[in-house]
């Protein structure tokens, strides 16, 4: 691996075409009030939850259908504008800004639930819909959408970055639970990829095409997903151990022998304890295992039971139940809100946060080695894992008035995903390439399969006007 590749992208290159002003005559003229130019507006629509600062869009048009999708990227096509899309801003690595200009189409009001069929478990949502907002409408049916990757996140943006989150280890990612898109594609022109069958044989794959490629190739208007039945018997519980290690072999242990958890998510002691402050909990300060079982009332307790007895192995100790659904949420709601209480307890600090996954059986070589490192450098940290896929992620607390801090921190980044390489895992498990992992894609798929995917993006996209800038510099 290239030693540069981490610290390149310590400032983002920016590019900024020029977006003439009548173009945005244009798009005022089409969009009336549904399109801003405004400082606040465009600001807001500029910025993510990275650490990277880049100027604003030039204009935000707020999308109401397909149509209007259609249509201001037709009008910016004919100017060789860039768009980026936005849904409601949690990016992790700078996916919505800016970096060579242009216009943000925000499709947040798109947000209907279009179709739900029941019978065949499937559900058609345009772009804006967010997760909790879907599983709020359906529960009704009696199903449920399981991708949760923490934020509140648009359906659309998950389609894109191919999110996955605390469920993934039972139900998958985004990859497999997407089964057809509606997408505007760089010349204005509508699509239709795959469809509500189970399967298809039928020509290309555009759909896991189109699913995590960021923005980069179209614009995604409408998704149809798969649902699941709500379990039975939901079942969580909270287990403390002696080490981050032991936590890790047991989880390792419960994959390995088929145990079909929903849920195994580890927590650094540092990241309880700030979970504690931020939540108003009293668990104790230890490495913990938080899992969740889902099946019939029997097959929870026997999954239940033989986590229980792995853990004793390893010395978990203190394994305790959410006996209700509001013990049961509270637990999962201070586990998602680590990232923000990690934020609280330096006041002012930005974040990078790292994104590893590799295979269970190399999990503890990977993790162990990288939180020696982290303790070593003096950078306060936080460390969450859906370690049950072989995903964890480190988030720095840096000051921003330290600039050797970044260096350090982004030092750490690059020797975790170059052990994670190693081990034949990935730099990225659900947060996507965006601007800060381009050197790593590199390293990891190869020069001869990233000019692969510049060939596909030329194709598709031959003004490069589709969130230009990200995945790998064309």
């Amino acid at each position: 691996m290239n030693a540069p590749a981490a610290l390149s992208h310590l400032v983002p290159e920016v590019h900024q075409r020029e977006v003439p002003a009548v173009l945005l005559d244009a798009l005022k003229a089409r969009f009336g009030a549904q399109c801003s130019t405004a400082m606040a507006v465009r600001e807001q629509h500029g910025r993510d939850e990275s650490s990277f600062q880049v100027p604003p869009p030039a204009a935000v048009v707020f999308a109401e259908s397909t149509q209007d999708v259609a249509d201001a990227v037709r009008l910016a096509a004919q100017h060789d504008v860039p768009v980026i899309p936005f849904g409601v801003g949690s990016s992790l690595e700078g996916h919505l800004l800016a970096v060579q200009g242009g216009i943000s189409i925000d499709v947040a009001r798109m947000n209907k639930v279009l179709a739900i069929n029941a019978e065949d478990l499937t559900v058609t949502v345009q772009p804006g819909v967010t997760r909790k907002q879907l599983n709020d409408e359906i529960k009704s049916t009696g199903l449920f959408f399981p991708i949760d990757p923490g934020a509140d996140a648009s359906i659309g943006g998950m389609a894109a970055t191919r999110a996955s989150g605390t469920n993934a280890v039972r139900y998958g990612t985004m990859r497999e639970n997407v089964l057809a898109l509606e997408v505007v594609t760089a010349s204005g022109e509508t699509i239709r990829t795959g469809t509500r069958a189970k399967k298809s044989s039928a020509g290309y794959d555009l759909t896991r095409l189109f699913v995590g490629s960021e923005g980069t190739l179209g614009v995604i208007t409408e998704v149809t997903l798969r649902i699941y039945p709500i379990p039975e018997a939901i079942s969580a519980a909270i287990c403390s151990f002696p080490s981050i290690e032991a936590a890790v072999r047991t989880t390792i242990q419960v994959i390995q022998l088929g145990v079909p958890i929903a849920r195994v998510e580890l927590i650094d002691h540092n990241t309880v304890r700030m979970v504690n402050a931020h939540s108003k909990l009293g668990l104790r300060e230890e490495p913990m295992l938080l899992m969740e079982f889902h099946g019939s009332p029997t097959g929870v307790q026997e999954q239940a039971e033989t986590v229980q007895e792995i853990a004793a192995e390893h010395g978990g100790n203190a394994f305790e139940w959410a006996k209700t659904p509001e013990e049961r949420t509270r637990l999962w709601t201070a586990r998602h809100n680590s990232y923000f209480a990690a934020v609280q307890s330096r006041p002012g600090c930005k974040v990078i946060s790292t994104d590893t996954c590799v295979p269970i059986s190399r999990l503890a070589d990977c993790l162990l080695d990288s939180v020696s490192e982290a303790d070593a450098s003096g950078i306060p940290y936080f460390l969450v894992g859906h370690v049950g896929d072989g995903n964890f992620h480190f988030g720095y607390l840096l000051d921003p008035a330290q600039p050797k801090e970044r260096e350090i921190a982004e030092a750490l980044n690059h020797k975790l995903v170059a052990r994670a390489l190693e081990l034949e895992g990935t730099c990225t498990g659900e947060h996507g390439v965006g601007l800060h992992k381009m050197g790593f894609l590199v390293d990891e798929a190869g020069a001869g399969a990233v000019d692969m995917m510049r060939t596909i993006k030329r194709a598709l996209d031959p003004r490069n006007i589709m969130n230009p800038g990200k995945i790998f510099a064309l």
